[in-house]
């Protein structure tokens, strides 16, 4: 059985990537098709998927930083959002009633509420994995997107303990005594070096944290949710996220054919699913104009409200939760699992075109923002320097450290990442944050003044982007960039980069360079 879905999961996600989709699409597909097939998902797929959820909560808990989640636009941006689409779902829901539409039409209040509530959730595993493929899980609206999907899951757990009646033991408060043994922890990870010791240093600490919560009757995801957050500040945190990285994209293929493998649908079902999908527009309507109202830009807004603007992984929990108590029929889990799965399709998608498209309609959107920004929000000018690096990683802080050796301050960093910017500055660097894919960022600069920039980004997508706004911007001086692969280099070149290096043949070039002057100097 483990080779069959192996194997389909492998074909479906290969065919969809052949037409420029994310894989996690093909996974989806995988697991109808062999539902169809007459396949039942075994206890392997679920433990996957439940790894892949819990390594997930983990590696975001290691991006993040606790303030972000006490500001306005993510606490205030969430509940807010919350309130209105229950008020408007009941809403839409019960006139859907009265024209009769199969399964709503029986539906009480309760019911109604309900689903209205599982259907108010965003997908956090479609979200990360949706940040993470275009590189921005640190720019603004990544973060704000997953502080507001972590506000969301708060509420998810706070429902699930209310719902189940699983009160925390009273025990629960001795989680408090991990917080003075941070340093010792601390200790644990710097010895553990750079190799295989790492990873598994993270799952240790993912899933004895799972276990340590669960034991005090506090759901055990919230437990590795929180472990991530407690090591974020620790130096080696990003190391860990990456050593993790595989693992949990392998698992997390479980958690997408488990939603494929829930129930085989009547085509009445997929109808109800697919008008349940018609409230998506609703859903980035109100999460667009609630983020402008806090005094948001209208990019940051219209991304942020495009990515969050599908059905969550923690609804059909809350709906199988549901049908286990009498609350909810058990063809409105396999309806709420096809509407899942199509938000993460139209999703997966639209974002695709997310920045294209709001570069050709910004002014649409910018008219809705507030005249007065948030302090973040204000761009702060580059310095006239000539020479700009953008992407601030241990590519491009070499190539800073590299210029500035041979041409002097002539040189300046671009991240998104506010708390390297500070280090960066803290270090003697000339530094800035900004989101280089925003065409506002490069359309308020004086571009006469750079001649090169530089993009160390690991992302080909974005370096794309960036270059498409570049060169909207009718900039005339010269792009360079990296890549790991030569397949690459030549689409990044045949796409108007006018440089591009082979990440690991320039580094061999180098390594070779510097060693053949140990025998110049012998």
């Amino acid at each position: 059985m483990e080779f069959i879905w192996i194997g389909f999961a492998f074909i479906c996600g290969l065919l969809i990537k052949l037409v420029a989709l994310p894989p996690s699409i093909g996974y989806l597909a995988a697991g109808f098709i062999l539902l169809f097939l007459g396949y039942q998902a075994d206890s392997m797929v679920t433990v996957l998927a439940d790894i892949g959820i819990t390594l997930m909560l983990f590696t975001i808990g290691l991006k993040l930083n606790i303030k972000d989640l006490l500001k306005p636009e993510v606490w205030f941006g969430s509940l807010s959002h919350s309130i209105m689409w229950l008020f408007i779902g009941l809403i839409l829901l019960k006139t859907f009633a009265l024209i009769a539409i199969p399964f709503v039409s029986g539906l009480s209040i309760t019911t109604t509420a309900l689903i209205v509530f599982a259907l108010s959730f965003s997908s956090t595993v479609c979200v990360v994995k949706l940040m993470e493929e275009h590189g921005e899980m640190r720019t603004r609206h990544g973060k704000l997107a997953i502080g507001i999907l972590v506000m969301q899951d708060v509420v998810a757990v706070i429902f699930l303990v209310v719902a189940t009646g699983k009160i925390p033991s009273p025990w629960a408060g001795l989680l408090l005594l991990f917080i003075p043994l941070k340093p010792l922890i601390s200790k644990a990870i710097d010895k553990a070096g750079h190799g295989e010791l790492i990873p598994l240093m993270g799952f240790f600490i993912t899933f004895g944290a799972y276990e340590l919560f669960e034991l005090v009757h506090v759901k055990g995801d919230l437990g590795a949710l929180l472990a991530g957050m407690y090591l974020a500040s620790h130096s080696k945190a990003s190391e860990i996220t990456k050593s993790l990285l595989s693992f949990k994209d392998l698992f997390l293929i479980g958690f997408f054919l488990s939603i494929g493998f829930t129930a085989l649908p009547t085509l009445e079902m997929l109808a109800i699913a697919s008008i349940l999908t018609l409230l998506l527009p609703i859903k980035f309507m109100l999460f667009f104009f609630i983020l402008v109202k806090l005094k948001l830009r209208g990019r940051t807004a219209f991304l942020s409200a495009l990515a969050l603007s599908n059905f969550s992984e923690f609804g059909l929990i809350i709906a199988a939760l549901s049908t286990k108590a009498g609350w909810l029929s058990s063809e409105w889990l396999v309806i709420l699992s096809l509407a899942v799965a199509l938000s993460f399709i139209m999703t997966n998608i639209l974002y695709n075109f997310a920045h294209d498209y709001f570069a050709n309609n910004k002014e649409k959107f910018k008219r809705y923002e507030s005249k007065k920004r948030l302090v973040e929000d204000d761009f702060v000018q580059p310095c006239d320097a000539p020479i700009a690096i953008i992407g601030m990683g241990r590519v491009g802080i070499g190539a800073y450290k590299a210029l500035n050796a041979q041409v002097g301050n002539q040189v300046w960093g671009l991240d998104t990442d506010k708390n390297k910017v500070n280090w960066l500055i803290e270090n003697n660097v000339q530094a800035f944050e900004g989101d280089a894919e925003d065409a506002d960022f490069w359309e308020n600069m004086d571009l006469s003044k750079i001649e090169l920039i530089l993009l160390a980004l690991p992302a080909m997508q974005d370096i794309k982007n960036i270059t498409t706004q570049i060169k909207r911007t009718n900039y005339q001086g010269k792009i360079a960039a990296i890549a790991r692969y030569d397949d690459d280099r030549i689409k990044l070149e045949s796409f108007g980069v006018d440089k591009v290096f082979n990440f690991y043949n320039e580094a061999g070039v180098g390594f070779a360079e510097e060693s053949m002057s140990l025998l110049k100097n012998a």
